[in-house]
């Protein structure tokens, strides 16, 4: 490609203001061009589609971390501006490892694990609640917050008052019952219990003011704390205020007027460090290496729940959830289509091939997740713990690509060389998912240069333990599916009837 020079700040600005209001399903009136591009709430995907447009339009491939180092609309457009003035190639427009990727490396997160010292439950009552009546809950509009909604309307006769990013109450109560709908698990006679409170995970109290804030904190009876900013691309410095800081006012909440249970949404992201490489590791260990953790969302999550650790050592009662990557509802099929695991799915099958690469489907149903966290929440011996719902039996990658192959699709594992050089020399339309991920699939992380496919080889990853899960799970009839055929079967056919995958 060649790089168009008539491009102006303005052109560039009008071409993402429009991109951005099509990914978010809004009209261009209401994006703000020196809003915060981290306010929009944009998830990997949609970075990369963005990034992708862009290279469309300019002719060269600007780097995701662009979308934090200048991050709103008018100061990227402006960047982008001067890049395609200079004529600059591509080398020169990248924010490269050696500049950008490198902090991450040497960010002490250690430091970072710092709470409020004015955070303790000393001065509340201490109410002890049996049946909550008031539940407040954050990650309402997500994927696994839908499902969490979905179990504590059905176990509880509590309303759940649910944080939501919104003009106003109205707006935030249309968020949830439309995200609800999406994945087919909106009960009309549930409408009243779901009451919406418009605020902001990355703001000082959530966004809602001091007084709402007390009020908030003198009604509600129980936490559930699932909300967080998930992206692959952006760095720990641009998650860290919805992830860091908002689990912060979350326990802040949870120490005011009374205190509150905190039942948190970690990951198992925490024991993403080298030191834990090939090793076991149980609910309950220590997590005190963070040292190899490079992308940025695992950085947050480490140090969130360091904070929660800290608040519950200070005397707040707090569960730990730690889910591994998320898959569909295994009754329906029903699932996030814009997951990396749906689109890596889709592209590969458009490129008629699979890296050939030691992976492990770790993947936990969403419906045995929230029942999970809901049912173990609710025990009182499971105050102070963690749980890992990591799947009981991860299946080899190969066994997808098997399934794959008896479903009547061609395709084959090669190289992961063989398949990055297929993905770069071949995949140049944005009908292939793969197309849009591919700063994420290419980019070199860490000292080491690795990508992303190279950070989750087996040999480097952990052996997650959930014995302590299973245990508390077993006086349940809670239990996470097998990933067989039965499972593939029932994702592909909502896969397929969804429209997302074509069996031609």
């Amino acid at each position: 490609m060649t790089i168009k020079q008539s491009f102006t700040a303005d052109d560039i600005q009008v071409f993402l203001v429009s991109n951005l209001a099509k990914l978010l399903g809004v009209a261009t009136d209401e994006i703000d061009v020196k809003e915060h591009l981290e306010n929009y709430g944009l998830d990997s995907a949609q970075a990369m589609i963005l990034v992708s447009n862009l290279e469309k339009l300019l002719g060269f491939q600007p780097s995701p971390l662009l979308l934090w180092h200048y991050p709103n609309i008018e100061a990227l457009s402006q960047r982008l501006a001067e890049e395609v003035q200079e004529g600059s190639p591509v080398q020169d427009t990248k924010v490269t490892s050696s500049n950008a990727n490198a902090a991450p490396s040497v960010l002490d997160l250690s430091a970072e694990a710092v709470l409020d010292p004015t955070i303790h439950p000393g001065a509340a009552s201490n109410v002890l609640v049996g049946e909550p009546k008031n539940i407040f809950l954050t990650g309402g509009t997500g994927f696994l917050g839908a499902f969490i909604i979905r179990e504590l309307l059905q176990e509880t006769d509590a309303d759940i008052y649910c944080l939501v990013r919104a003009a106003n109450a109205e707006e935030g109560k249309s968020k949830l019952q439309k995200n609800l709908e999406q994945y087919a698990i909106w009960q009309e006679e549930f409408n009243s219990r779901i009451i919406a409170i418009v605020g902001d995970l990355s703001q000082p109290l959530l966004g809602i003011g001091s007084e709402q804030f007390q009020i908030l904190a003198a009604n509600i009876d129980t936490i559930y704390h699932s909300g967080a900013l998930l992206n692959y691309v952006f760095p720990y410095s641009a998650l860290k205020a919805a992830n860091v800081l908002g689990t912060q006012e979350v326990l802040r909440l949870a120490c005011q007027i009374k205190v509150k249970p905190v039942h948190y949404v970690s990951s198992v992201a925490v024991f993403e460090s080298t030191a834990y490489a090939g090793k076991v590791v149980k609910e309950q260990d220590e997590f005190n290496h963070w040292e190899g953790i490079y992308l940025g969302y695992s950085q947050t999550k480490w140090v969130a729940e360091k904070l929660v650790k800290i608040a519950r050592d200070r005397g707040v009662p707090v569960t730990i959830h730690r889910p591994p990557l998320i898959s569909g509802d295994s009754k329906t099929g029903i699932c996030n289509t814009h997951d990396f695991i749906n689109l890596m799915t889709k592209g590969c099958l458009q490129m008629g091939s699979f890296p050939d690469v030691d992976y492990m489907l770790d993947m936990s149903p969403v419906d045995y997740v929230s029942k999970a966290i809901v049912y173990l929440s609710r025990q009182k011996e499971s105050i102070g713990k963690a749980f890992n719902l990591q799947h009981p039996q991860p299946a080899a990658l190969k066994m997808l690509v098997e399934w794959i192959r008896s479903f009547g699709y061609s395709v084959e594992m090669i190289p992961y060389e063989k398949w990055q050089s297929e993905l770069i020399n071949n995949v140049s339309s944005v009908d292939n998912p793969l197309y849009t991920l591919r700063p994420f699939l290419l980019e070199r992380w860490s000292d080491e240069q690795l990508t992303i496919p190279d950070l989750y080889l087996q040999a480097r990853r952990p052996h997650i333990s959930c014995q302590d899960t299973l245990h508390a799970l077993a006086g349940s009839s809670i239990v996470c599916p097998p990933i067989d055929s039965q499972l593939f079967m029932t994702y592909t056919a909502y896969l397929i009837q969804s429209g997302f995958l074509n069996i031609a």
